[in-house]
Order: structure tokens, then sequence, then C-alpha cells
């Protein structure tokens, strides 16, 4: 038997994708990487092709009216990072107008579609799945402001947008055409509010926060976001965002590693993980020894931390009353101990950062879905008491 619509909530981030379906027990985290391709991939083997895990092997077409550059043949994530003509989102492009960003979401969507748990979800001819999604996602907030997301819903309602699975592997040959009932897209700062406040059940918390007036300071790859949060609400005008993020900073860095010493590192996901891992922080590995580069990321990142100070300081100067600012995202992550000590040496402001990574760089996904989980709820409830009173819940 047929299902309703799945439900789908993915923050298309500037270093990931991450996303979370259904009852939020299938997640996917796909570097924000796609390569122009040939339909005729060389493999070695498709019995050891079909061994590897789908998500380090996506190719696909994709064909989509959205889409500027229709039917084009992709690797995505994993496989992406290790092409000559790997593309990553430029610093200064919008979200809602790259096709990066829709070949990475449809990617992401079919590749939950497929998947034999869905068997029954779903309906499937032969190699073709028809899906059906309710979907939550975002935009920064600088575009919202800009009306951009707008044209974003629209592109994605109404059509059918296919992707069709070509050397990957599990899924060679397969295809599936996606289609939304609804598309839900939110500004990023009000996203990291509602994280904060409400659980996946839709129930208040964190009471003490809901009338406090704070900031929330999301800085991503190519944007950075504060929200202004006040009487339980983002306050439009007042909230600001900047064309500034850690992408530029992160290439400057990766530039300088291979000028000064040589190594290629694939993608800025590889710098972050220098800069945020664990052991041996700011350390690479040059022909074997073990070597420091801390002088070049605290260059470039104290850099851009004065940067994001800077504009963390003006936001609450016009906003005085503000208690306390959050600073959440992957660029947040990145950049705490930068930001921290120059707070320690400055202002003093009353500032937060979330200790766990996880937490903070799933922070939008996990919004996403609990803002469109909440709205299917509403909707159901109302369509299950009076099917006339649906198009009121949907408003």
């Amino acid at each position: 038997m047929m299902s309703r619509s799945r439900i789908a909530a993915i923050d298309v981030g500037n270093d990931s994708v991450k996303a979370l379906f259904g009852k939020a027990d299938y997640e996917l985290n796909i570097p924000n990487v796609i390569a122009r391709d040939r339909a005729d991939r060389p493999v070695i083997g498709i019995e050891e092709l079909n061994e590897k895990d789908p998500v380090d092997g996506i190719h696909i077409r994709v064909h989509s009216p959205a889409l500027q550059d229709n039917n084009a043949i992709y690797r995505v994530g994993n496989l992406a990072t290790k092409s000559d003509n790997a593309m990553e989102l430029d610093p200064g492009s919008s979200k809602s107008e790259e096709d990066q960003s829709l070949v990475m979401l449809f990617a992401t969507l079919a590749l939950d579609a497929v998947r034999d748990q869905n068997a029954n979800q779903f309906k499937k001819n032969n190699n073709v799945v028809d899906a059906s999604y309710i979907l939550g996602t975002g935009l920064p907030l600088r575009e919202v402001k800009e009306g951009k997301d707008v044209g974003f819903r629209s592109q994605l309602l109404g059509s059918v947008h296919q992707v069709e699975f070509l050397v990957t592997p599990k899924y060679q040959g397969q295809k599936v055409n996606i289609k939304f009932d609804e598309v839900k897209v939110y500004p990023e700062g009000f996203a990291a509010f509602i994280n904060l406040v409400m659980d996946n059940d839709g129930n208040i918390i964190n009471r003490d926060l809901i009338d406090k007036q704070i900031l929330i300071q999301d800085i991503g790859g190519l944007s950075t976001d504060i929200a202004v949060i006040r009487n339980r609400n983002v306050d439009d005008d007042r909230a600001q965002g900047f064309n500034l993020g850690v992408s530029e900073s992160l290439e400057a860095i990766r530039e300088e590693i291979r000028t000064k010493h040589g190594v290629e590192l694939d993608t800025r996901r590889d710098v972050v993980d220098i800069i945020t891992k664990k052991n041996d922080r700011n350390h690479i590995m040059v022909k074997g020894s073990r070597t420091s580069v801390h002088d070049i990321t605290d260059r470039i990142l104290l850099d851009l931390a004065k940067k994001e100070y800077r504009h963390l300081r003006n936001v609450w100067q016009k906003n005085s009353q503000t208690e306390i600012c959050y600073f959440v995202g992957g660029g947040a992550m990145v950049l705490k101990e930068y930001i921290k000590t120059l707070n320690n040496n400055l202002d003093g402001y009353n500032i937060d950062f979330f200790e766990d990574e996880k937490e903070s760089i799933w922070m939008m996904a996990n919004a996403y879905y609990k803002l469109i989980s909440d709205f299917d709820r509403k909707n159901n409830k109302a369509a299950a008491q009076d099917p006339k009173e649906k198009k009121a819940a949907v408003k």
C-alpha cells in the first residue's frame, strides 16, 4: 500500500548537504562538491562496484526544468572530490540561483527514494521510482530578504525532477522521479532559533530562552546571518545577512599550503578537518613528516574572526538589550577559539558556542526537520477533522 508523501529536511550547506528523512530514521551527509562527467565512466568490474557504498560513488544524470544546464551528467560528493574539475560553491554566489544547490538537493532525495527500505513508500515500475516529498529547507537571510525564496520554491513545486543513476554502486540503471507536495523555505537564522526552543514533536523545550532577546550568528561557507530574536519571533527589520563566510579563507589556506608545502588538499572539507581535528590539529603530513601549518591557519582565520566580530559588535550596538548571542553553523566551529579570544580581550559580550560539533553542524537540518514535521502534523490534523479545512491549515 502506498503511503503519503515522505518528509525530507535538507540543509544544502556550502561544505556538505545534511538531510533527515521520514521519522528522522535516515540521515545523509554528502560533501557539496560536483564534477561534470560523461555517461561511460570506467569502472573496474561491476561486481566490485556493487560492493561499494552508493554514497561514495554517486554518478547521475539530472533532468529538471529548474536547472539552467539540463540533462547534464555529474559526479557528486566523495566521487567528485577526486576529479580534476571538481566544483564547490563560489564565494559571492547565491545558493538559490546555483544549479549546484539543486543538483545536490535532487541527488540527496534520489538516494533516499531508491532505498529498499522505501519499497512500500513509493510506487516503482521496472527501474523507475515515483517519489513524493514534503520538503523543509532554507536559504540565507540575505536571500530571503531579497525575495529569492519565492522563486526557489516555485522552481521546485509543480514540476517533476528526474535523477538517473548511471555508474553508481547498487543503483545503476535506476531512475527516480521526484515531485513535491509542499516546499517550505525557512530563513536560516529563524531555523536556528526554532532548533534551540523546540523538540521533534513541536513541544517547547527551553522556556527560559523563548522570552529573551537574543542574537544568533550563523556562520556558513558563503554567508553570515545574524538573527535578532524578540517576542518569540525574528525581527526581520533588524536581522542582517552578510556576504561573508569561511569559504574564501579555507581556499586561501588551501592555496598557501599548496604553495608553501607542495601539498594538494582536494576540498575545503580537508582544510576544515586539519583545523578542527582532535589530535594533531593544524598539522599536515609533508613527504611523510608531521608539519605544522599553524602560522597559515592562525593568520588567515584570525583575520576572518575579526570581521565576524565586527558584525557582532555592530548588530549588538543596535540591539543593546540583547542578553546572549549564540554562534552556530560549520563556520562557527572553525572560528570558535579565535572569536572567544577576541571577545575576552575586547568587549566581553555574553556569547556561547555549541561544544558538540555535530550538534552545531546539524543544527539547520534538525531545525528544518522540526519545522516541516510540525507543519505536516497540523496539516494532517486539520484534514482529518474536515478536508475543507486543509487549505486553512496550509496557510
